[in-house]
């Protein structure tokens, strides 16, 4: 039975129990004891109107920055930002990362509704970079307000909650890339039977699977649940999200029997499996199940949180990557190496530079054809910036590292070993497992400070305007695209990039080099260094099975 004040956005022939309107008329609550339990038992989601009033109560409590928009703001703005384009037509935010808006029972009318919300969000919230479960919160507060005005304040609340602890929704990439991190963390701890299958089965990187996690709880349950879920979120936070999701994972390996697949899609298998879960798992059972997992306190969780999150910006990773076009550069069909496939080529192309993201790997050298000879490295290097350098090791441990300079730049050194290249220059390792690590000043931006030469000879112009005062915020003047003689250094150590003689290449130095190979590319050794801050990319002194430099050749040019 719809319910009148509510039916505007709702397709009430697909609610289907959750049309009724039983249950308690209003809710008795003496503390947050008595609404944790309310909550969790479901003691509102039979009355759909009890529940709107219920959600009106909790996000009208939540504690918001002194300027938050409300129903007034939508009503002077929604004008201005839709224009005369059709609702439903309206792109969504780039920050959403293409999670569409899921129906969830609602009509043509209330999917339209939720674009001009998130719309009218993004205009309002230009500090969200990142917030993929948007949409999916927006079309589930739609059917518990009384038109787009109120949904749109409700989720402006949710968004600038500022209560100190308190987290709701995750509006930048290095939150929710840490909250992915998290999750895979409880999952190997309180899932462990679920984990090794997605490690067996996955096809691809194990994290992909669990970047998923919050879209199975918003974005593929289906309503009755997702509702189950959003009535306790409210009242208890983000742990709940965890729980729910580890819930939704043991029950999917209940489901999921029998050895793993190899080539399975796990990732589609689990999205597949939440969007389901209606047939064999009911919302009580799922919260059951939630509750019934012994997990960390919320304190414990955030420090967990924390913990990763700093181990990302120590990564460099505070953004997402716009690396869309990857596919493009490296075609598996034509792209051939001895020592990387073609999915790790791309993993590796996805941390140059913007700038040569779409141009193509051109091979330069390789020991297999060129043999082991430093001379023929350089003749073949010279003239080509930037280069990628391979390693595969005997042991079958391969490294690498990315240089923004030519080679020939060493000739400038007279004979003796000097070094040059840029910030932008990095060191990896892709097996045993993958890690990057870019120049030390990038993730520590304190220990440098851009600043242009100034002739003390130069007198002082009366004439002349005062230059602007330049910020005090190192990282507002930081650009690895420079040289090192464009930084105030506390140390050369952390500038020496690249080096090259008749006797052997360095990649990075200060206490030891990133990479040192010997002039017959046969023999090399690796160290923590200064530049890069990095660990031993394989084992300490290793012998060269096969080395591979290659270049970015333009693909407009091709």
């Amino acid at each position: 039975m719809a319910d009148v004040e509510y039916e505007h956005f709702v397709d009430w022939d697909k609610m289907g129990e959750l049309a009724q309107s039983g249950g308690p008329s209003k809710l008795d609550c003496r503390d947050l004891g008595d609404l944790k339990q309310a909550a969790r038992q479901g003691l509102w989601s039979k009355s759909h109107r009890l529940r709107a009033q219920v959600y009106q109560q909790l996000i009208k409590a939540i504690p918001c920055r002194t300027v938050t928009p409300d129903a007034e703001v939508y009503r002077d703005i929604v004008g201005k930002v839709v224009g005369k384009r059709a609702p439903a037509t309206l792109p969504l935010p780039e920050f959403v990362d293409g999670s569409p808006v899921p129906k969830l029972c609602l009509n043509a009318e209330g999917v339209a509704a939720a674009h001009k919300i998130i719309a009218c969000v993004a205009s309002q919230f230009p500090d969200i970079s990142y917030c993929p479960a948007l949409p999916a919160a927006v079309a589930l507060l739609l059917h518990f307000s009384r038109d787009e005005a109120d949904c749109f304040e409700k989720i402006c609340r949710i968004l600038a909650c500022n209560e100190p602890g308190r987290r709701l929704l995750d509006q930048t990439f290095l939150a929710y890339e840490s909250s992915c991190m998290t999750f895979g963390d409880l999952a190997n701890k309180y899932c462990p039977s679920a984990h090794r299958l997605i490690v067996a089965a996955a096809s691809q990187d194990v994290m992909e699977v669990y970047s998923d996690w919050l879209r199975w709880v918003f974005g593929d349950l289906p309503l009755a649940h997702a509702a189950r879920v959003l009535d306790v979120f409210l009242v208890e936070g983000y742990k709940v999200l965890f729980r729910v999701a580890l819930a939704l994972l043991k029950f999917f390996r209940r489901v999921r029997s029998g050895p793993p697949q190899e080539a399975g899609d796990i990732r589609g298998e689990i999205r597949a499996f939440a969007r389901g879960i209606g047939s064999c798992v009911s919302p009580d059972k799922l919260l059951e199940k939630a509750f019934a997992i012994r997990l960390f306190s919320r304190k414990e969780i955030r420090l967990l949180q924390l913990a990763n999150e700093k181990s990302l910006q120590q990564k460099g990773i505070t953004v997402k990557q716009k690396r869309q076009n990857v596919h493009l550069a490296v075609n598996p069909e034509t792209f051939s190496s001895e020592i990387v496939s073609a999915k790790e080529m791309r993993d590796i192309w996805a941390w140059v530079p913007e700038r040569f993201a779409l141009c193509q790997p051109h091979l330069l050298f390789t020991t297999a054809e060129h043999g082991c000879s430093l001379n023929r490295f350089y003749s073949h290097c010279e003239g080509h910036e930037p280069t990628l350098l391979l390693i595969r090791t005997t042991d079958g441990e391969v490294c690498g590292a990315y240089l923004s300079t030519d080679w020939e730049e060493r000739r400038r050194g007279g004979g003796k070993l000097s070094f040059f290249g840029t910030g932008e220059c990095f060191v990896f390792r892709l097996k045993p497992e993958m890690e990057r690590y870019e120049w030390v000043v990038i993730r520590h931006p304190e220990l440098a400070a851009a600043a242009p030469p100034q002739n003390p000879e130069t007198p002082e112009d009366p004439n002349t305007l005062p230059a602007k005062e330049e910020s005090s915020d190192p990282t507002d003047r930081l650009s690895p695209f420079l040289s090192a003689r464009h930084f105030n250094l506390n140390t050369r150590n952390t500038s020496m990039f690249m080096a090259g003689s008749q006797e052997s290449i360095i990649i990075g130095g200060g206490d030891g080099n990133a990479l040192y190979i010997d002039a017959d590319l046969n023999h090399g050794r690796t160290a923590r260094c200064h530049t890069f801050d990095n660990q031993p990319l394989c084992a300490e002194a290793f012998q060269i099975a096969l080395l591979e430099v290659w270049g970015f050749q333009d693909a407009m040019a091709s």
